[in-house]
């Protein structure tokens, strides 16, 4: 059996969609998911918001200054100029948006981010970033300095891990033994696994465009993942080798 292993299984993406909002709240209910990165500036945060306050489930900000959907699209919660393409919605890549924002635009937008949790009524245990760095480092920083939560992962790789990993982007077919490994090779220490879950609802196959470099992404991912942590082989493995299961709060206080 494993002794002190911590395992913290994110589910990010929480308030993009409905699929989104009622997967992640079906994986910590019934399964082994343990908190959710959540996106304020996205259509459906209202919802996530609602059912945060019904199930408590631990919220992290998931800072977004991207949209890389070609159907959905949504736009920053500011008015910053450098942060938006023709249409007005946020750019779709890491590099389109690191080469047009303003620190002066993110900083703001990603405070407004911040604040929307407390206009809801909600708390948060961290910060990270939605699909990487778009601002410069010292954004991410100060912004989580100012709301006295641990920046987890994203602007840099945090040094409280004793490992970071994806589930998601993997092969349906091998992602299942791929995990049973990933549990078996975890040493004492807090470890963080990224999940991307969802129910399956029309909405996530209606995202993007076949063939494009997010396709996988809306659907096929977030359904494996969504198997996964509701797994009852997976949870018994868990509970076989020890490994307590908790959120950032939970591990770092």
């Amino acid at each position: 059996m494993k002794s002190d292993v911590r395992l913290i299984v994110q589910g990010d993406d929480f308030g993009m969609c409905h699929a989104v909002n009622a997967g992640t709240i079906q994986a910590y209910r019934e399964g082994i998911l343990t908190q959710t990165s959540t996106m304020a500036a996205c259509p459906w945060f209202t919802e996530a918001a609602a059912l945060a306050r019904q199930t408590g489930i631990p919220l992290g900000v998931h800072q977004t200054l991207t949209c890389e959907w070609d159907y959905l699209r949504w736009r920053p919660l500011t008015g910053g100029a450098t942060l938006v393409g023709a249409d007005g919605t946020f750019f779709r890549t890491v590099a389109e948006a690191a080469a047009s924002m303003s620190d002066d635009d993110a900083l703001r937008e990603l405070s407004a981010q911040v604040a929307r949790f407390a206009a809801e009524g909600l708390t948060f245990e961290y910060l990270d970033v939605h699909m990487g760095q778009s601002a410069s480092a010292a954004v991410y920083e100060e912004v989580a300095r100012a709301a006295g939560r641990p920046l987890v992962f994203g602007a840099s790789e945090s040094r409280r891990f004793g490992s970071i990993e994806t589930l998601s982007d993997r092969d349906a077919e091998g992602k299942k033994d791929w995990l049973l490994g990933y549990l078996d090779g975890l040493m004492p220490g807090v470890h963080l696994l990224i999940t991307h879950c969802a129910v399956a609802e029309p909405e996530l196959g209606a995202l993007t465009a076949p063939g494009t470099e997010t396709y996988r992404w809306a659907e096929e991912y977030r359904l494996s993942d969504q198997a996964l942590v509701l797994d009852p082989e997976i949870r018994q493995a868990i509970a076989e080798r020890g490994i307590a299961l908790m959120s950032v709060g939970e591990a770092f206080g």
